[in-house]
């Protein structure tokens, strides 16, 4: 698989990464040993740009990302994410940006995944109410002492992206980006790249909509955070399902899933965004993989840009609450 650069740093990431969240938690029920074998195949297959965070689990997706990578972390770029605090028994105490915090939380991290150092460490949300630059001030000491490589932030606003770079050169910005997610390209895709930060793309298969295999809100098990995702809800859903039958007539059209080709797209958006689809399975790993070997001439961009423009999607992509800590 070819390699992208992140950021002015010297970042190199497989152009393809592994959203490992789903393995833990959010998505209905997990598999270890299936999630292990998942992570390794895509070691396997170039995919080494692992992603993971602490509040997954919580705390569990780090020590599984651990144990899959224990006897392969010199082929492995390693992201993790610190901010959305959470207690052992998943209680969410709120989004902490303090120094001392991000201090206390990069050791855990290193100690939950058994390695020696971070190669990129995301501060995952902004807290209102520590500045930016005071958490970055304690990110930039962890670079220094060795035990974090790079550094990410994640959902951040144009303005808060600025003020982190003014401290610490900025590598990643993380932030949703798809075929139904566009809105960053109004002004946080011109601000990373008038700065020179690379794009990390999660959810790039709008949550899994975009393969085309959610077709009922009873597709979702127990406890599937979906369930209660406004995209997901009523005739949010239906019209989101006519996006993605529209987005099925091309990909089948080019012999290739739905999911490949908004992978594709996203990937031909310029060489600076690096999609990490997740899944928990092997066999959608292995189809995720081969859609950066699929081609799109303009003609196919200019077609998919009519049936998916930017807004096309109905709904906020998380609830009310969840909506206030993004583009902070």
């Amino acid at each position: 698989m070819d390699q992208r650069r992140l950021g002015s740093e010297g970042l190199v990431v497989s152009e393809l990464g592994l959203g490992c969240m789903g393995m833990s938690e959010f998505y209905g029920t997990g598999d270890e040993d299936e999630s292990i074998a998942t992570i390794r195949r895509a070691i396997e297959l170039g995919v080494t740009f692992i992603d993971t965070a602490d509040m997954y689990g919580p705390f569990t997706n780090e020590k599984l990302v651990g144990k899959a990578i224990s006897d392969r972390r010199d082929q492995v770029v390693l992201a993790t994410k610190f901010g959305n605090e959470r207690a052992e028994d998943g209680t969410r105490l709120g989004v902490n940006g303090t120094p001392d915090y991000v201090r206390r939380a990069c050791d855990a991290s290193l100690g939950r995944l058994v390695v020696d150092h971070i190669d990129l460490y995301y501060q995952h949300r902004v807290d209102p109410d520590t500045p930016v630059e005071e958490t970055w001030g304690a990110m930039k000491e962890l670079v220094e002492a060795g035990k974090v490589r790079y550094l990410g932030i994640s959902e951040a606003a144009p303005e808060t992206i600025r003020r982190a770079h003014a401290v610490h050169p900025v590598s990643a910005l993380q932030t949703e980006y798809s075929l139904w997610s566009r809105d960053v390209e109004d002004e946080i895709l011109p601000t990373v790249r008038e700065l020179g930060i690379g794009f990390v793309a999660y959810s790039p298969l709008g949550r899994g909509f975009l393969t085309g295999q959610i077709t009922s809100p009873d597709n979702f098990e127990e406890g599937d955070f979906r369930r209660n995702s406004p995209r997901f809800q009523g005739e949010n859903f239906e019209k989101n399902l006519e996006l993605v039958e529209r987005v099925r007539e091309i990909a089948s059209e080019k012999g290739v899933t739905p999911g490949q080709l908004a992978l594709a797209w996203l990937l031909h958006q310029g060489d600076d965004i690096v999609p990490i689809p997740g899944t928990k399975r092997r066999k959608y790993l292995e189809e995720n993989a081969a859609a950066a070997e699929v081609e799109l001439t303009d003609e196919d961009l200019h077609r998919i840009e009519e049936v998916a423009p930017a807004g096309a999607a109905a709904g906020e992509r998380y609830d009310e609450a969840s909506m206030r800590t993004v583009n902070r």
